[in-house]
């Protein structure tokens, strides 16, 4: 009998649960990420630079890759090594995957080929806030088939 996992994340929090025969989800573990939560990430200015000599204004820049998205990457690296990890145990056999549309897309870059091969459904919806019951039924009305 294969096993359905099904990951529900946004960049802040996730939670993967199994999905038995009866469509029922059971919570397998939870993940926090506290520091994208902090709002005093993105407080600070920018980057200031000094003019090119008296009389010269400076100006700002913005960083390559702001607080936010940085820990929104280092949040989908941290489940992906763990989804890697219980994919090389023979955890689960399935992988359904809803998340925020954004953050889907930092799943797909963390996730080997082996394990994205393994990806029965991906749904590009934030429903990270519901527990496992709704999780299920979310995937019941709004699958792909």
């Amino acid at each position: 009998m294969p096993v359905t996992w099904i990951l529900a994340a946004d960049s802040s929090r996730a939670h993967i649960y199994e999905m038995d025969l009866q469509h029922h989800a059971t919570e397998v573990q939870c993940f926090l990420h506290e520091q994208a939560q902090n709002r005093e990430l993105n407080s600070d200015a920018y980057g200031r630079y000094r003019g090119g000599g008296p009389g010269r204004a400076g100006h700002t820049a913005q960083p390559a890759v702001d607080a936010m998205e940085h820990e929104a990457q280092r949040f989908s690296k941290e489940l992906g090594q763990y989804l890697e990890k219980a994919l090389h145990e023979h955890r689960y056999d399935k992988l359904k995957v809803v998340a925020s549309p954004r953050f889907l897309g930092l799943m797909r870059q963390q996730l080997s080929r082996s394990a994205q091969a393994l990806i029965d459904e991906e749904l590009p919806k934030d429903v990270s806030k519901l527990g496992a019951r709704e999780i299920a039924q979310y995937f019941e009305t709004h699958a792909l088939h």
